[in-house]
């Protein structure tokens, strides 16, 4: 029986198909999926910043672009996933509020998908899809039979990337 595997905001789960994985609620925050499309086995981390260096005494590590990719990798490893066949989808990084068009620490979606591009950039993952940016929330559904990300958006019609 399939099980939908739900990742809250600054978490982190992992699942394998049949199962599905899902997060709601990205609006600046970006979902990333890193997944091995011959095991059948993904993880995602829902980011809600880009740098944990900023804080002083972060115990959360999924919260962080650079620390919560890292964590997701980790666990990768931990499985014995060859880490030469990851990917990584990624959607969210909104720009939800006008005001912080100008300013750029108010830029947080769009400091988030950089951020989260860095840090698979080091890691040598690729992604391989995206859907980031604008100023609409998201809630994204990844099956890792499929290798597809539903990216559903109220009021517009379901993506899959």
């Amino acid at each position: 029986m399939q099980k939908i595997i739900k990742v809250g905001i600054a978490d982190m789960n992992y699942c394998q198909a049949p199962d599905l994985i899902t997060t709601i609620g990205l609006g600046s925050c970006v979902g990333v999926v890193l997944f091995d499309s011959s095991s059948k086995k993904c993880g995602m981390v829902h980011v809600m910043l880009p740098d944990s260096t900023k804080i002083i005494n972060n115990t959360n590590a999924a919260k962080f672009a650079d620390t919560g990719i890292q964590a997701l990798y980790n666990g990768f490893v931990k499985m014995g996933i060859n880490k030469m066949r990851l990917q990584a989808k990624i959607a969210g990084g909104a720009q939800m509020f006008a005001f912080g068009s100008k300013n750029n620490m108010m830029r947080v979606g769009d400091n988030n998908v950089i951020a989260v591009r860095k840090k698979l950039s080091e890691l040598r993952i690729p992604i391989v899809a995206a859907d980031t940016g604008s100023n609409y929330g998201r809630t994204i559904v990844f099956d890792p039979e499929t290798c597809k990300l539903k990216v559903k958006v109220v009021g517009m019609e379901e993506k899959e990337i």
